[in-house]
């Protein structure tokens, strides 16, 4: 696995994107109880992503996990939730190498 050698922000992430301690952090606001699942562009220095489930039961969270591991072609397992469990502002964590700069397009055409 190829890991970036420092933390940092790297060239080509973009702001809601940025590596620590050899973790990839997406900083997102997510909306539960949408028509679909879909990444809908930026609010602030966050990613914002429609969720089709409920946010009750962890529901939201779990659509959350599923959406990101299926669209970045990660195991679901390497999609951590680690700040915002009960709120909408979200800190997820990726173990995953450093090429996922380029699957990062792949949650939107306008992100």
């Amino acid at each position: 696995m190829s890991l970036p050698t420092r933390d940092s922000r790297m060239p080509g992430l973009p702001v809601w994107a940025r590596w620590r301690s050899g973790t990839l952090l997406l900083f997102l606001h997510v909306q539960p109880g949408a028509r679909r699942t879909q990444a809908v562009g930026t609010h602030g220095e966050r990613l914002k992503i429609a969720l089709h489930a409920p946010p009750v039961d962890g529901k939201a969270n779990d659509e959350l996990q599923r959406f990101l591991a299926t669209t970045l072609g990660l195991r679901r397992a390497a999609v951590r939730l680690t700040a915002g469990a009960s709120s909408r502002e979200k800190t997820v964590a990726l173990d995953c190498d450093a090429d996922i700069a380029t699957r990062l397009g792949a949650l939107g055409p306008d992100i």
